[in-house]
């Protein structure tokens, strides 16, 4: 065989043996998800697709919109602009976020925060929008906020809304160290009284900041939190477990933080399971390394695990992110 022709052979089988090894690898995220600045992500899944709903990330009095996207497959990613702004709402002017969204009944119900009130003098708090699809647009649901003032010394901000198995919703919120329960009425236009007359019950475990989340998985309450400072490195997420939604909720210990070598201030997060498998996902939002401003925080996801205990184990941020998950 001639020298043209040996050389010729052997670029053919580097070039066959690359595109192999391209196949054999699993299709991956990557991290971030998606371009631009956005933080305290919802995940969420409606019908066969995944969907994320994050903060704007930016100062306060540019804080007046929402964006969210939507995936197949956690892979290709479709933004949907302003999904809900403050035009839309009379009493919010800036700093609206960590939205958490529910279907019920045909309907999507868009939990927000806004104004970062310091005080119950100040207007502002916890608000409600609606929408026929996911998407949007929504549009103010209440025409006031739900919450609008300090209870038990939380803040309104950072609320998730939780459907236990008996059907009924609570709302979970608060900022300033504490973490309130309430009772949402069917329709979401206010809250219930429980039974012995109060509305607001804490639940605060120890070491708790702020951006509350809870699950249930093989029957425990899983209540979950982010702790340090949010503009830090050293922003992360911890965990409790308890019997009922009220607790008494004891700290676990940390499952997300920051790693040097990758990103930073790691936390404010929200969790997704897959219909009808025990396979989880973590959803929450990191500091590149380049960047020193408390607002340059991108979306990312990780797999999330439990040991035979039910105890969640660390979490390892990536910048691969997962594999691409097709929902059935």
């Amino acid at each position: 065989m001639t020298k043209p022709a040996i050389f010729f052979f052997s670029l053919l089988f580097l070039a066959l043996s690359i595109t192999a090894q391209q196949k054999s690898r699993p299709v991956t995220s990557g991290n971030p998800l998606f371009p631009g600045w956005y933080a305290d992500p919802e995940g969420v899944i409606f019908g066969k697709q995944y969907w994320i709903y994050p903060t704007t990330s930016d100062k306060y009095d540019k804080q007046v919109f929402f964006d969210c996207f939507s995936s197949p497959d956690l892979i290709t990613w479709k933004k949907h602009d302003h999904i809900l702004d403050t035009s839309a709402v009379h009493w919010a002017r800036r700093a609206l976020w960590a939205p958490a969204i529910v279907e019920k009944g045909g309907k999507y119900y868009l939990f927000f925060g806004a104004n970062d009130i310091q005080n119950n003098n100040e207007k502002g708090g916890i608000g409600v929008a609606v929408a026929d699809k996911p998407e949007g647009p929504f549009k103010d649901y209440l025409g006031k906020p739900l919450i609008d003032q300090f209870y038990n010394g939380a803040q309104p901000i950072d609320q998730f809304v939780f459907k236990d198995v008996t059907g009924q919703y609570y709302i979970i919120y608060g900022g300033w160290q504490h973490c309130n329960i309430a009772r949402l009425k069917s329709d979401f236009t206010g809250l219930e009284t429980f039974e012995d007359g109060t509305t607001f019950r804490e639940i605060t475990p120890g070491g708790y900041v702020e951006g509350p989340l809870m699950f249930i998985r093989k029957g425990q309450y899983y209540l979950m939190w982010s702790e340090g400072g949010w503009t830090g490195p050293d922003y992360s997420v911890a965990y409790a477990v308890a019997k009922s939604p009220f607790g008494p909720f004891k700290r676990i210990g940390k499952i997300l933080q920051q790693d040097p070598s990758i990103a930073t201030g790691a936390g404010h997060h929200s969790v997704i399971q897959v219909p009808g498998q025990d396979k989880w996902y973590i959803i929450y939002h990191r500091r590149p390394l380049t960047e020193t401003d408390g607002n340059s925080r991108e979306t990312c996801i990780e797999r999330m695990y439990f040991d035979t205990q039910g105890l969640i184990k660390k979490v390892t941020i990536t910048k691969a992110g997962v594999e691409k998950n097709r929902l059935k």
